[in-house]
């Protein structure tokens, strides 16, 4: 039970007596009180990422992209939604401008996560002083106007994206989701879906239907253990096979992995789909890596690609020919 300061009571029935209009200083602080009780803890509730970086053997090409990384504060200046449902460490930009300088990958796209709610400023700042090296996924509703649309545009957004996860809020109104992917189609954008694999097959219906392109994330979650004839596998790769508006990102392989690092378990996966779809396939790493149960190193993540692309000429379709295309990058 929340509790109420005496001064806050006496200040409460001072103001009342006074006639003093609207809420009571009473009422006023029972609010606060309440909303201090509401609000998720600052502590963070998941891991950080590996401080302690690989240099990896694998040297990328010359303007290779991230397409899949996460920007988290610091909450001091960018602060984490009150709805959120976990809390991260920061991670702001210093630190993901040393990760990738480390990893030797010069662009990326900044995926905004789900714990800075709507509020798209974290990606939209950290796009405007990179000198075009950086390109931005949002979070967005179905209220958003076509000026905020516009400006999100203008400011380097190719996207928006919708989680559909138990963990994460669960599935997203679906009459919410039609009318955001009605608002965006005009500006050029797509959607970036992370689903869980049981609802793989029942979403191939919808996403033959969208009318903008789809990204799906983390090669669909599936589990390797699995095998690779598993129904929610089998059916992503038909989608990304046959579906031209599809594309798929060849990322997180540690939350694939059964075996553990260095994730060699995960390497059929990423090769069928890169068969299936090799103009449509994209990389990333997924730093700083939210809700893992176990933190991955990025150095080992960027040595798995060769094993998931032997081929150099796929290589550079995969870390540079096919984002630029998707989103825009100089080439």
């Amino acid at each position: 039970m929340n509790t109420i300061s005496r001064r806050a009571c006496l200040a409460g029935l001072t103001a009342a007596a006074a006639g003093l209009p609207g809420l009571s200083a009473l009422a006023q602080a029972q609010e606060k009180a309440q909303e201090k009780a509401a609000a998720p803890s600052s502590a963070p509730t998941i891991l950080p990422p590996d401080p302690n970086t690989k240099t990896p053997d694998y040297k990328a090409p010359a303007g290779a992209v991230d397409t899949h990384t996460h920007i988290f504060g610091p909450n001091s200046k960018y602060p984490y939604a009150q709805t959120r449902s976990y809390t991260p460490p920061d991670a702001p930009l210093e630190m993901f401008r040393e990760l990738h300088a480390k990893i030797g990958i010069t662009r990326a796209v900044i995926v905004n996560a789900t714990v800075h709610g709507r509020d798209n400023r974290v990606i939209t700042d950290a796009i405007a002083q990179s000198n075009g090296a950086y390109k931005g996924i949002a979070n967005v509703d179905e209220t958003i106007t076509d000026k905020e649309l516009l400006a999100l545009t203008e400011g380097g957004i190719k996207g928006c994206r919708f989680t559909f996860l138990g963990r994460l809020g669960g599935r997203p109104d679906m009459a919410k989701f039609n009318a955001v992917v009605d608002k965006i189609k005009g500006y050029g954008w797509h959607v970036d879906l992370y689903l869980e694999p049981e609802i793989i097959a029942e979403f191939v219906p919808i996403l033959r239907q969208l009318p903008v392109p789809y990204v799906i994330d983390h090669m669909g979650t599936v589990k390797a253990a699995g095998g690779l004839e598993q129904k929610p596998f089998t059916a992503l790769v038909e989608l990304i096979r046959t579906d031209d508006k599809s594309w798929i990102k060849i990322t997180g392989p540690e939350r694939m992995s059964a075996t553990g690092a260095p994730y060699l378990d995960t390497v059929p996966f990423a090769q069928a789909l890169i068969a299936a779809a090799p103009e449509r396939c994209l990389w990333g790493t997924d730093w700083p890596h939210p809700n893992v149960k176990t933190m991955p190193n990025d150095g080992v993540l960027v040595d798995l690609i060769p094993q998931f692309a032997p081929d150099p000429k796929q290589q550079q379709k995969l870390l540079v020919d096919n984002p630029v295309r998707l989103f825009g990058f100089a080439s």
